[in-house]
């Protein structure tokens, strides 16, 4: 009797796995090694890439990623045109500024080519990072963090703007080596050697200026 309740019993069982692959199996927006591949971004994926396409997920991620950090870069520099007397950390601000501002243009006009998102930024100067990963988003400041500094004065801000400044453009660098190693597209891997060898030139500076301040 044993073997006949068994076996319907394995059948069954069999079946109710079956059921539950094919019911769960909505593979949509995931690379299945097809004609497409799209970009999981937490919780907003980029529209589907055809494989012919001369960019890939990794290129339309750094653009997206890159916009808003490049947008807080110059928030900062702002700040610092605005508070400063430092002629270095003045130069430096104007650098920063003259150099992203036509980056992020770029990088949109990308995305706009590409249909994909462009990130967006609201009037009060904080940026749109919904579904953007922590990679994307490396060496940003936090709310905090700006207000820290819009709050500073004199040599303190010249100090923790450096100090910030650096660890931002840190981030940038991560970044654009990822860019580097995994994106397609040969104007964003031109464009991320072009930062990775800007803003290490000025973290290096930065750091030097900091080393030179009275403690």
């Amino acid at each position: 009797m044993k073997p006949r309740i068994f076996v319907p019993a394995v059948v069954l069982l069999c079946g109710v796995f079956l059921a539950a692959c094919s019911s769960s199996g909505d593979h949509s927006g995931m690379n299945m090694g097809g004609a497409n591949e799209t970009m999981p971004m937490g919780d907003s994926p980029a529209s589907s890439i055809a494989a012919s396409a001369d960019f890939n997920s990794t290129d339309v991620g750094f653009a997206q990623g890159m916009i808003p950090h490049h947008a807080q870069a110059i928030e900062m520099a702002d700040m610092a045109i605005a508070t400063s007397t430092n002629a270095d950390v003045l130069a430096l601000a104007k650098q920063i500024k003259a150099a992203q501002d036509p980056e992020i243009e770029q990088m949109t006009s990308w995305l706009k080519s590409w249909g994909q998102k462009v990130p967006g930024m609201t009037m009060s100067g904080t940026h749109d990072m919904t579904g953007m990963n922590d990679m994307m988003t490396d060496g940003m400041m936090s709310e905090m963090d700006m207000t820290k500094l819009a709050q500073s004065t004199g040599p303190s801000f010249d100090r923790l703007w450096l100090e910030m400044m650096v660890l931002h453009h840190q981030g940038a660098v991560t970044m654009a080596k990822a860019e580097l190693v995994d994106g397609k597209n040969s104007g964003a891997k031109t464009l991320a050697q072009n930062i990775i060898t800007g803003q290490q030139t000025e973290i290096d500076k930065m750091n030097a200026l900091v080393s030179s301040m009275p403690s």
